[in-house]
């Protein structure tokens, strides 16, 4: 496999590679079986200009200097981007946007150099003995092997190694550009240029493709020139980082997600996206854009993985990507954005009596009107005499189409007559012996009070709620807050296994009513003495259980906050599906207990909301109260104590944002799709059913969002494309029943490539991550680590096989356009701390991230598995403040000594400086004197009046309101100890825990996707040969 696991996991343990270069210092016991080539098999040259004396040259490997002289005088010495034209073959060439990072050596220093020898390193680096270097043999590529010995695991396992925090050194600057180099264009039929660097080429489009091809970028072989032979000479000495490649490949020239994300925010700026039906590919979730309703869904509520559905389920297979939609069903609107229509039940035109799907455009409407067309279930529907309206046109358009939003709009809401209980708000406090002795019931009791007086202020929408308070030790203290008594009442439950509540009026109270009484118990609480408190503490779901039957015996729903200190201890025992006693399913820390599942699906059917407030931490040992909050809908936060002013400004935050998130309660959701389409899997946070396109929910916002993975049934109509409707129907704040109808209409294809084309690296990247995390709690991680790899490569090598022109050779890693970035996400979602754990990853750590990162929406998963690195310092030729138009590569080659940078992500946000930042920055920031004297760790910057100062805090506060939790900021000063967690954001580079470089990562997918074929008997019938390259991406287009 490619990542090793860290010594905390159960596997074999692997041989500790050198801390320098890591590679190892002994010699193997025996030779291996390795695919990969030495650098005299390269292919040289570019996949649109070969022909075939070239290619008899490239397989030769071998050649004189005379020739390569002969070569270099027909050849420039840069690269170049080349088009070639489907009509007339006419060969377009552009010059390059990007900067070339180092410099090829001359055509007489080349050598011939085993990939896997020496670290990649730029030419003017420092000097190093060669006799320094680790005695290893690398394997002959032209060893006689048994195929099926060369399994792609043999040489897939010696990637990545486990890592020291100590050895993972940032580096103190970047590698210098020189903007100046200039580019010339050369003829089309110069094929091999060995004195080149990277030969960047957007790959012609096939002449046999029944369509126009998509632009295709495609990753040229480099030559020998372009490895950076000067690290030969004696005068050298190598440098590594945790960014460098095993294999020869220059982290800087590889695809960049951060350009991917700029190239679609520059198309996009001033623009608006019309969902118009058979609706094209939308904007990017990290590209903030206004959506108008032309008739389809706004990508923010359904994003398809894919906007053109393959039409049978071979093509589809073929593809070796999913096929499915991401769901966010309460989505709200930006500010500049029209509002969903709202109609009533009585107005609106009756959906399919067969398969229950709403009315939406979808429907196609015959014999002037008197009845539809359903296309998910195939059937004709009747329309009832007073809801008919005659049609008109050829397409057979209703005459009230405009007025009536069910006929025009993608998204509408219906308001049920029948109204309901509105929701309530229980606040629930731990009272133990522990939590007397903790010392922070006072701040919590003035939270609460706070947070009830922004409430009831005047005009605001939460003003009439009803509240309820109860506190709780091993026995239950419910309050009669009625109006009507002079002060509360006590009302103490002691037999806490069969609750049954003694009285129900006067438990749950307008604010307005009771919020003197409430203050009252709120000042009194802190003041409790524990008279029979247990040490041990109440289990966890003794609150959830005592709150869910006050709801229940008023028939209400709501949201239930707990504010627990006691430690984390369960009751009962352990279940037997949970994969540890009684069954063969695999263990998985992951599963909660049979206790935990059934007492949410209680809180589901009552719509019951629960939020834990963790005072304690209890990282080793114990109960985690999780499963529950996050299986209805809420969320776990969890404080050290209170200790420090940060936490609890985090506290304050964190219950305000609960208490006043807009939520959706007892939700229920229905998934229709076309006839011949089926949903064959649901991925969230959501305890699933017998039917995965029913999902019933306790509670739900708007960051809420499912993967919705489809499959064939049968071959759909090319002519009338493929459907999708997502039915939620929720009660409001106020109780009002309400249902809201989203509609995706996509076009169908027989062809592979329209497939490929329109899929999005960010859309595939949620999937995958919902998909797996989902899977955790029943299959080994080492299992899914490598289907996610395997999935790409086979991805990869179909596009390939069935997209690419005859033109690309056989040392090329092609991309389709919109997948450029698809490696570096998937690598990172490979890595991340819940499929391949930490030195210092705690069980409740992973469990927490598993569950916060499946509650996430599109965008702030992007945000999660790539963050945004910004600079903070304006450059010497601007003057700009920062912004987040700035950002760059995650990784330590993007850092220099002398600059400030902020990471965001949704769970974090760090700020790095480094140890040569003047003097006069720091007193504008931190108001320090000097690096020595900054503190790092959590901290909040000091209000100071600079501009610098302004700008930053500002940012800051600006990324902040745009995620679902609280941060804290953390200063990580250079060379402290606290870079580490600074590196398990710099995605790129090789993890804290052992997971691959993005480098060597897309290295191994372009050598499995060639392969691959070979190994497995040419199950795409593609035989290519052993002329491997080190990869770097098109010019102009990815760098």
């Amino acid at each position: 496999m490619m990542d090793v696991p860290s010594s905390n996991q159960s596997h074999p343990p692997c041989q500790p590679w050198a801390v320098q270069n890591g590679w190892s210092s002994d010699t193997p016991a025996g030779p291996l079986c390795n695919p990969l080539p030495h650098l005299q098999q390269l292919s040289l040259g570019s996949a649109s200009n070969q022909n075939p004396s070239c290619n008899h040259l490239q397989a030769s490997g071998h050649y004189s200097k005379s020739r390569i002289a002969a070569f270099s005088t027909r050849t420039n010495p840069h690269h170049r981007v080349q088009h070639v034209s489907n009509d007339d073959h006419s060969v377009q060439q552009s010059v390059p946007d990007a900067h070339v990072l180092s410099r090829a050596p001359p055509t007489g220093q080349e050598r011939n150099i085993p990939p896997c020898s020496l670290p990649y390193m730029n030419e003017e680096t420092q000097h190093f003995n060669p006799q320094e270097m680790p005695h290893y043999s690398p394997p002959n590529p032209y060893q006689a092997v048994d195929p099926s010995f060369c399994s792609q695991h043999t040489y897939r396992s010696l990637l990545n190694q486990p890592q020291s925090p100590a050895h993972n050194h940032l580096p103190a600057s970047p590698s210098r550009v020189d903007p100046q180099l200039n580019y010339s264009q050369q003829p089309a039929y110069d094929a091999v240029n060995l004195g080149s660097f990277v030969g960047y080429n957007e790959a012609p489009a096939s002449p046999r493709a029944p369509i126009q091809q998509q632009p295709l970028w495609s990753v040229a072989a480099i030559s020998k020139g372009s490895i950076n032979t000067a690290a030969l000479d004696h005068n050298l000495t190598p440098q590594s980082s945790n960014a460098d490649s095993r294999y020869g490949l220059n982290p800087e020239l590889l695809p960049s997600a951060v350009k991917v994300m700029a190239e679609d925010r520059a198309e996009w700026e001033g623009k608006s996206f019309i969902s118009e039906h058979f609706s094209r590919l939308p904007p990017l979730p990290t590209t903030p854009c206004v959506v108008e309703d032309g008739g389809n869904v706004s990508p923010l509520a359904i994003r398809s993985v894919t906007y053109c559905v393959p039409c049978d389920g071979l093509t589809a297979l073929l593809s070796r990507l999913p096929l499915g939609a991401l769901v966010t069903p309460f989505s709200k609107q930006i500010a500049c954005e029209k509002p969903i229509p709202l109609c009533r039940d009585t107005d609106c035109v009756l959906g399919c009596r067969f398969c229950g799907a709403a009315m939406c455009p979808a429907m196609g409407w015959q014999d002037c009107g008197q009845r539809f067309y359903c296309p998910f279930c195939g059937k004709f529907s009747e329309v009832p005499w007073q809801q008919y309206q005659p049609t008109k046109g050829v397409e057979g358009v209703r005459v009230d189409k405009d007025k009536r939003p069910e006929l025009s709009m993608g998204s509408y809401e219906i308001l049920n007559s029948e109204k309901g209980e509105p929701a309530a708000l229980l606040l629930a406090m731990d009272v133990s012996s522990s939590a007397l002795r903790g010392g922070h019931l006072e701040f919590v009791a003035q939270q609460i009070q706070t947070l009830l007086a922004s409430l009831n202020r005047e005009g605001h929408p939460s003003s009439d709620i009803r509240v309820g308070l109860m506190t709780y030790d091993s026995r239950i203290h419910l309050y009669d807050l009625s109006p009507e008594l002079s002060r509360p009442r006590m009302l103490v439950i002691t037999e806490t296994e069969d609750l049954q509540l003694p009285m129900r009026e006067g438990l749950l109270v307008s604010l307005k009513d009771c919020k003197e009484s409430i203050d009252s118990v709120l000042q009194l609480i802190p003041r409790f003495s524990a008279e029979c408190g247990d040490s041990s503490g109440p289990p966890i779901e003794l609150p959830v259980k005592a709150g869910l039957a006050v709801l229940q015996g008023l028939k209400c729903p709501g949201k239930l906050v707990i504010f627990h200190t006691a430690s984390l201890i369960e009751t009962g025992h352990t279940n037997s599906s949970s994969g540890f006693f009684g069954t063969n399913k695999p263990k998985s820390i992951f599963q909660p207990s049979e206790k935990a599942i059934s007492l949410a699906k209680e809180c589901i059917s009552q719509g019951c909301g629960v939020h834990m407030f963790v005072l304690s931490q209890q990282d080793v040992g114990g109960a985690w109260p999780g499963h529950i909050p996050y299986l209805t809908g809420g969320a776990l936060h969890t404080y050290s104590y209170l200790q420090g002013e940060l936490d609890r400004e985090c506290f304050s935050t964190d219950l305000q944002r609960i208490a006043e998130l807009d939520t959706g309660y007892k939700a229920e959701l229905r998934i229709f799709v076309s006839k011949d389409l089926r949903v064959s899997g649901c991925y969230g946070l959501f305890v699933p059913g017998s039917n995965p396109g029913h999902i019933t929910m306790a509670t739900l916002d708007w960051r809420t969002t499912l993967a919705v993975e489809l499959a064939h049934s049968k071959a759909l109509d090319e002519t009338r494309g493929a459907a999708i409707q997502v039915v939620l129907s929720y009660t409001s704040q106020t109780g009002e029943r309400r249902i809201r109808v989203h509609t995706l209409t996509l076009r169908c294809s027989r062809h592979l490539q329209d497939t490929f084309r329109n899929y999005q690296a960010e859309t595939l990247l949620t999937f995958y991550c919902k998909k797996m995390y989902c899977a955790v709690l029943e299959r080994p991680l080492q299992e899914l680590r490598e289907e996610l790899q395997t999935d790409v490569t086979e991805a990869l090598a179909s596009y390939r096989k069935h997209c690419c022109s005859s033109s690309v050779s056989a040392g090329q890693l092609v991309l389709p356009q919109f997948l450029r970035a698809l490696p570096v996400y998937v690598n990172s979602l490979r890595k991340s701390e819940v499929l391949l754990p930490g030195l210092r990853s705690s069980v409740h750590q992973r469990l927490q991230q598993r569950c916060r990162v499946l509650g996430l929406d599109t965008c702030c998963t992007v945000r999660h598995f790539y963050p945004l690195l910004l600079p903070l310092l304006p450059s010497v030729d601007s003057s700009s403040p920062p912004n987040r138009e700035g950002a760059l590569r995650c990784t330590g080659s993007s850092l220099e000594s002398r600059g400030l940078y902020l990471v965001h992500a949704p769970f974090s946000v760090l700020l790095w400086v480094g140890t040569q930042v003047p003097a006069c920055t720091l007193v504008e920031l931190f108001n320090a004197s000097c690096f020595s004297s900054l503190p790092s760790g959590e901290t909040n910057l000091p209000a100071l009046e600079s501009r610098l100062s302004l700008s930053v805090r500002s940012l800051i506060s600006s990324l902040n309101s745009e995620v679902p939790y609280s941060r804290k900021l953390v200063v990580v000063k250079q060379g402290d100890t606290c870079e580490e967690a600074l590196q398990r954001h710099l995605v790129e580079d090789k993890s804290p825990n052992g997971g691959a470089s993005y480098a060597d990562f897309l290295y191994h997918l372009h050598i499995n996707s060639e392969v691959r074929p070979m190994q497995e008997g040419g199950v795409f019938g593609y035989v290519v040969s052993l002329r491997l390259c080190a990869l770097c991406p098109p010019e102009g287009v990815i760098e």
